[in-house]
């Protein structure tokens, strides 16, 4: 396996052009004064874009991967978040062998 040098470059771009996003928003927010409802909004949004891209997955892909979602979900109740996400590949895997 060898790694092309646009490759290389694309990926040292993209990972400069995250980083960048990140460090400018943060700037960004230390500039404003963010308090009560623009907070919770603020608050709410990891949640929120990680439904909006676990849910196609989740309701789109099959049965195994639905109950597999749902029996991770009630695992992170209880559970720590490695050790949710370990149930949840291990549902997955377990409810495809068994459903297909």
């Amino acid at each position: 396996m060898s790694l092309d040098a646009n490759t290389l470059l694309a990926i040292i771009g993209m990972a400069l052009a995250t980083y960048l996003t990140r460090i400018a928003g943060l700037w960004l927010l230390r500039l404003a004064n963010v308090g009560g409802r623009a907070r919770s909004a603020m608050d709410a949004l990891p949640p929120a874009v990680l439904m909006a891209v676990i849910a196609p997955t989740v309701l789109a892909t099959g049965l195994a991967e639905t109950l597999a979602a749902g029996i991770t979900v009630m695992a992170a109740f209880r559970l720590p978040l490695l050790v949710s996400v370990a149930t949840g590949v291990a549902s997955v895997v377990g409810l495809r062998m068994l459903i297909g």
